[in-house]
């Protein structure tokens, strides 16, 4: 009776089981193979979806931003596409020089101050440095949070505020114009009142917020690498996979295949051909090893086969599939494959940094993005040295500032003098910023010349036009 009992139980319990795995969850449809959940189009905030965002509120925002996070910080893809990016759009630096707006010899005293005031924020801060952070920040966070500290003396310092840190306070969280962590105006989401850090709010005048890859009625940034985040994770598994498999298959020296042998048999083949053996504690058994020359003829009897697995390592078949998800990857950040996987078989250097190339293009517009938010900064820094005291009142009127950007184009350095003097012949181009163009302190160079030979400074008269 028993034994027909446990029968019984046997097809119930299969039958369960097949209905449980047929079983079918209506909501998977709407779940991404990351695990994360389509918006809902009826949760409030409905324009955020409509604006292509993958978060509804902050709680969403927190999970996508630690997600790239991840991957920034642990990818090594990645890693090489944000570095290259910060060569290409800060590269060694940019140079910021203040001109006057007028000839006036007054002028000059007030141009050595405000230039003195500039270098002096850019030495305190150490912003070459911020700048290459500001971009890693954007990338892998989609945003970056400075805030401005301002002394008695009117220096101005520099912080970063993390993203996490600007959250809206508990007691707000059903107001819409603070969402985000960012005040805002009622009906304008583009005019910022202020932002919450910390739950304590602050002046929108002491924060800059600089954000990416959203619309400008969106108040919060995406990350650089959300579109193609899967893609970096199948390529991090895929080449994981491949390293393992080949590692496993070059591990093996040989397989003997006995024919028609008992087990017992084979373990005294093994046992009589080794010529070293080890007991591992980790596995508990016994290894043997057996050691062959190079040259080594290896005679087998009847019934005996030698299998080299490693010969079968083929890593080419999955090394296209590699470049496949790589390239996907490079498109979204617009940049050639080389500079993304730094493989440069497959590209020529003065065929992708053309001037109309298509990365060019887009290191350009970066470039023009983060030259225009630093502009911002350096009158921040002009106007609170003003109203310390340290500078006119009417500097702005009489003083502008430029920026200098590292160049991106594939350089023919003789053909780039050729047009730089005919524009300074035609008087296009000044010599400062022909001297910020080949690097130079327009400055130092002339007092280096005032410390030269007379026939140096002769020379140089009679060479210029």
């Amino acid at each position: 009776m028993t034994q027909y009992l446990d029968q019984y139980e046997q097809r119930v319990s299969e039958a369960v089981d097949s209905l449980w795995d047929a079983l079918v969850d209506p909501r998977e449809a709407y779940v991404d193979d990351d695990g994360m959940w389509w918006n809902n189009l009826n949760e409030a905030g409905g324009g955020f979806v409509r604006a292509g965002l993958p978060y509804l509120n902050e709680a969403q925002l927190a999970e996508v931003r630690l997600d790239c996070r991840r991957l920034v910080a642990t990818n090594e893809f990645a890693i090489n596409g944000v570095e290259n990016r910060i060569s290409y759009i800060v590269g060694s630096g940019h140079v910021y020089r203040a001109v006057l707006r007028d000839d006036s010899a007054a002028g000059a005293a007030l141009l050595t101050e405000v230039q003195g005031v500039l270098n002096e924020f850019l030495s305190v801060n150490a912003w070459h440095a911020r700048q290459q952070e500001i971009v890693r920040r954007m990338d892998r966070d989609g945003e970056a949070f400075l805030r401005f500290f301002v002394g008695l003396d009117g220096m101005t310092r520099v912080r970063f505020i993390e993203p996490e840190q600007v959250s809206t306070p508990k007691e707000l969280s059903q107001e819409p114009s603070a969402s985000f962590g960012v005040h805002t105006e009622s009906d304008d989401v583009e005019s910022v009142r202020g932002y919450y850090v910390d739950g304590e709010p602050i002046a929108a005048g002491e924060i800059q917020h600089r954000k990416a890859n959203v619309d400008a009625n969106v108040k919060r940034g995406l990350s650089l690498y959300f579109p193609v985040r899967k893609n970096l994770r199948r390529v991090e598994k895929l080449l994981r996979n491949m390293s393992a498999v080949a590692e496993i298959q070059s591990a093996i020296a040989l397989i003997r295949k006995h024919r028609s042998a008992l087990r017992n048999g084979v373990e005294q083949f093994v046992t009589d051909g080794s010529s070293t053996s080890g007991f591992s504690p980790a596995t508990g058994r016994t290894r043997r090893l057996a050691t062959y020359e190079p040259g080594t003829i290896l005679d087998a009897p009847a019934g005996l086969e030698y299998d080299f697995p490693a010969a079968g390592v083929n890593a080419s078949n999955f090394v296209t599939v590699l470049q496949a998800e790589l390239r996907a990857i490079a498109a979204r950040l617009v940049m050639p494959e080389f500079m993304f996987t730094s493989d440069a078989s497959n590209a020529n250097y003065s065929s992708t940094l053309v001037a109309e190339g298509p990365a060019v293009k887009m290191f350009e517009r970066l470039q023009a993005s983060l030259r225009n938010d630093d502009l911002l900064v350096m009158w921040r820094v002009i106007e609170n040295a003003a109203a310390a005291g340290r500078l006119p009142r009417d500097v702005r009127q009489r003083v502008e500032v430029q920026i200098t950007l590292p160049s991106l184009h594939v350089r023919d350095q003789l053909r780039e003098v050729q047009v730089e003097k005919i524009a300074f012949e035609k008087g296009i181009l000044s010599p400062q910023t022909w001297s910020q163009r080949l690097g130079l302190d327009y400055d130092q160079e002339q007092k280096n010349w005032e410390g030269a030979s007379d026939e140096l400074r002769a020379a140089r008269v009679k060479s210029k036009p």
